[in-house]
């Protein structure tokens, strides 16, 4: 009998589509699920007459897998995938491999990786983008993990992965350990913030241009005609579009509390562990956050009085600045991702083709757009590039759009419309262009209250000073500073 060239764990929606994109490409497949009625309505149903092997238990599974094995969980990240590769360990031998496919926390992929080579096997965590439609028909994959797995499952996740116009599969080696999966939690906390812009276009335009469904439905038509082409611009534009049975618009009729798997927080948490100022997305993460306080925000509304909105300017220039503010935030949204994962890089020792990421991203992932080529052109150009904003080209995007940034930013504050990730990504930028920022007195503060020193203008950089501010205290300093 043949075995399969993969083996699959968890027939849920997004492991179910990924097997039958496998199967397309010429690729047996091993099918495993927990609850194995599930295994058995699947080759009956989806995969029947494919080139599918059933397998109702773990012990089966592997026993069906040509050598090195590859046994691949789409299961629900924590606990789960820890069970799961503990009852996989004892059918499998040296050099045979583990992939976890799930949206799983890097830290946990950086210590199962090193748990599983302990016992003499290959651990491979893998970013898998797209949702459903992308597993099915190409999804973006971003694998990282144990090296030498890498030649034994790059022919299958490279032909499954979705294809860019020249051929170029968005799959490729992202580094060691937890890698791969970092990367999926920038590219979800990118994914947040792109989503967030988004809605604080439409809600200028809805609020305070009064613009209809179909209206907006027409402008972002025509971005994604131009710079801003992408998927995110493409299904609000379609969701905009949209009508129910009844020749209602759908949009309208969805409360406004927004949902979230923990990736975005997940990405500000580790911004904030690194040092690193992930301004924009932090923002879209809180204001999910306050979405879901409807409740007060009902109340609020009834309580507090504050500015209306009243728009008496030039509506169609508030649309184009609308799409300069968009574009521009996106390049700061990235600039901050890609900073974050240099960042990243270093303090876990992963060797990242930042090029080869935003080539990954092109196409199959929710955040697929015309826009990533430039990051790769950035890249191939300069691969120590410390900020997209130092490229001169996202340098010289950012300055023609910089007049109509300010004002959308400017018009939704003066009437009392929400724009923080606008509002964040414009902070930001002035924040790092600007050679000399405030903290030389919070550092005064914080020596003042705590002794915890400072550096001099006039003195080399790495010595540190104390003032006795009032007098009254000692020559005795904190041993703390983080510069």
């Amino acid at each position: 009998m043949n075995k399969a060239n993969i083996g699959l764990i968890g027939l849920a929606v997004m492991g179910e589509n990924l097997v039958l994109n496998m199967e397309s490409k010429g690729f047996t497949v091993a099918v495993f699920n927990r609850t194995v009625e599930k295994v058995d309505n699947f080759v009956n149903g989806r995969g029947k007459d494919k080139n599918f092997i059933p397998c109702h238990s773990i012990e089966e599974l592997c026993a069906n897998l040509e050598r090195p094995r590859k046994v691949m969980m789409l299961v629900k990240a924590g606990q789960a995938v820890d069970d799961f590769i503990d009852k996989i360990i004892p059918y499998l031998e040296e050099g045979d491999i583990i992939i976890d496919g799930g949206n799983t926390h890097y830290p946990d992929t950086i210590r199962r990786t090193k748990y599983v080579e302990s016992k003499g096997l290959l651990y491979v965590g893998s970013g898998v983008s797209g949702g459903e439609e992308g597993a099915l028909l190409g999804p973006s994959m971003m694998p990282g993990g144990s090296p030498a797995a890498w030649e034994h499952i790059k022919p299958i996740f490279q032909s499954v992965a979705a294809k860019v116009e020249d051929g170029s599969p968005c799959c490729d080696w992202v580094g060691e350990n937890g890698a791969g999966h970092f990367v999926k939690m920038v590219h979800n906390g990118i994914e947040y913030g792109d989503m967030q812009i988004i809605c604080e276009a439409y809600q200028i335009m809805k609020e305070l241009l009064g613009m209809s469904n179909a209206e907006m439905h027409e402008v972002f038509a025509e971005w994604n005609r131009g710079d801003l082409d992408s998927y995110l611009i493409e299904i609000t534009r379609d969701i905009l579009a949209y009508q129910d049975e009844n020749g209602e618009e759908v949009v309208d009729k969805i409360l406004d509390t927004a949902g979230q798997k923990g990736t975005g927080k997940w990405t500000g948490v580790s911004a904030l562990d690194l040092g690193i100022p992930l301004t924009l997305i932090g923002e879209s993460v809180f204001a999910r956050c306050l979405s879901a306080q409807k409740d007060e925000r009902v109340v609020a509304a009834q309580t507090i009085s504050g500015v209306k909105a009243n728009f008496k300017g030039d509506k169609a220039q508030l649309i184009s600045d609308l799409k300069d503010a968009l574009y521009a935030s996106k390049i700061v949204s990235y600039a901050q991702g890609y900073a974050l994962m240099k960042e990243a890089a270093k303090e876990y020792g992963w060797n990242l083709n930042n090029g080869g990421i935003a080539l990954m991203w092109r196409g199959g992932c929710i955040i697929r757009s015309a826009f990533l080529g430039k990051i790769k052109e950035a890249f191939d150009k300069n691969p120590d590039l410390n900020n997209l904003l130092l490229d001169d080209f996202f340098k010289e995007t950012v300055a023609k759009a910089e007049k109509g940034w300010r004002n959308v930013c400017a018009t939704a504050m003066m009437n009392g419309i929400p724009a923080p990730c606008f509002t964040a990504a414009l902070s930001y930028f002035d924040g790092y262009r600007s050679e000399r920022l405030p903290a030389n007195l919070l550092q005064a503060q914080r020596d003042y209250f705590g002794a915890h020193t400072y550096e001099r203008t006039d003195k080399p950089r790495g010595e540190f000073f104390h003032t006795n501010w009032t007098g009254r205290g000692g020559n005795t300093t904190s041993n703390t500073y983080n510069a």
